[in-house]
């Protein structure tokens, strides 16, 4: 993580809000049931005094999940690598923006500064970041929760994954417990709290 540039600070405080990094789609021409789900999970974390880590864009759900945050009067840090602001342009409202080298340093960097992880729809960078926590969790690299929301039931197919890869000795039956499945923001976000 050498040469991160931060855009943009917020003031110290004394006491450390919970944070939660959430993971999600950058694509804007989804159903609007995703969208509806950003804007809450922005909006229930800002209002739950839990400040938001993400990836720094303001395009899709990550923008809108930032755009709620903000406007319930959150805190909201995004983190960006400088080689895809084309693809992900940068939302200059944030609490703190980050820009770093490369996928990994925003991925290493998300994971230092969060308490959890929420994960909602998303694409093939979505996956990445979660399979990645995942590894980094069946590793013992951190003991952080991981809440998946299943809205839609977006991620059947990845629970049917899962439990494939179990089922073929790809991956242990514990490996299963190191994320939870819910079908809702507050359930999740109930979760993290009482994880930490």
């Amino acid at each position: 993580m050498n040469n991160i540039k931060l855009i943009k600070k917020m003031a110290t405080k004394n006491n450390s809000p919970l944070t939660i990094c959430v993971y999600c789609g950058a694509a804007s021409d989804v159903d609007s049931i995703y969208k509806e789900v950003a804007k809450e999970c922005g909006a229930a974390l800002a209002m739950a005094g839990i400040r938001v880590v993400y990836g720094g864009g303001n395009v899709g759900l990550m923008g809108l999940v930032a755009d709620s945050a903000l406007k319930a009067g959150g805190e909201v840090i995004g983190i960006i690598p400088a080689h895809i602001e084309k693809r992900e342009p940068q939302h200059l409202g944030l609490t703190e923006l980050h820009v770093v080298e490369s996928m990994h340093d925003r991925k290493a960097f998300m994971e230092k500064i969060s308490d959890g992880f929420i994960i909602l729809p998303g694409g093939l960078g979505t996956m990445d970041e979660t399979f990645e926590i995942l590894t980094w969790k069946v590793l013992g690299l951190h003991k952080k929760p991981i809440a998946v929301v299943n809205t839609n039931n977006y991620w059947e197919h990845f629970i049917k994954l899962v439990n494939d890869m179990v089922k073929k000795g790809f991956a242990s039956d514990r490996d299963r417990g190191y994320f939870s499945i819910f079908d809702n923001i507050a359930d999740s976000i109930d979760f993290i709290k009482n994880t930490n």
